[in-house]
C-alpha cells in the first residue's frame, strides 16, 4: 500500500489524530481511519518547532501531482469537519489526505483511491504550513 519513505508529524497533530481515530474508529470511515492510524504508525514525531517548513502538517496547504496525468492540484489538509471538497479543504481521513499527510516537497507515495485504484502523487510545494508561520494552536 505504502512505500518506504521518511514521514513526519508534529506532536499536536499526532494527539490531535489519536483522538480523532479514537472517535471514528468503529463508524462509516472505519477502514479509511485504519489506513491513517498505519500512516501514523510509520511517522517520526516532531515538536511544532522542530518540523521543517516542507513537510504537510495539518491545515497546510499543498501543491501535489498526479504523476499519471500530470494535473497539479492545490489542497488544504483538514480535519474531517472542516473538509469541503469545493474548496479545496480535504480531511486527513480521505485518502489521498492521509497519504499527503507527513510528506515533504519532493516526496511521492502510491495510494489506493475508490474504485480500487492506485493513484501516484508528489509533493510539488508547501505554500502554508502553520507551524513555520508561527500558528501552532490550529
Amino acid at each position: 500500500m505504502t512505500q518506504a519513505r521518511h514521514v513526519l508529524v508534529t506532536e499536536t497533530d499526532l494527539e490531535r489524530l489519536q483522538r480523532l481515530i479514537e472517535l471514528c474508529s468503529d463508524g462509516r470511515t472505519a477502514e479509511l481511519v485504519e489506513m491513517l492510524e498505519q500512516e501514523l504508525a510509520l511517522a517520526e514525531v516532531k515538536s511544532s518547532q522542530d518540523i521543517p517548513s516542507d513537510v504537510v502538517t495539518m491545515n497546510s496547504t499543498v501543491v501535489f501531482e498526479d504523476e499519471e496525468s500530470g494535473v497539479l492540484r492545490r489542497v488544504t489538509l483538514c480535519y474531517p469537519r472542516d473538509a469541503r471538497s469545493d474548496e479545496g479543504r480535504i480531511s486527513v481521513i480521505a485518502p489521498i489526505g492521509s497519504a499527503l499527510l507527513g510528506l515533504s516537497v519532493g516526496q511521492s507515495i502510491e495510494w489506493p483511491v475508490p474504485g480500487g485504484r492506485t493513484k501516484r502523487l508528489r509533493v510539488v510545494a508547501v505554500p502554508y504550513q502553520p507551524e513555520a508561520s508561527g500558528h501552532f494552536h490550529l
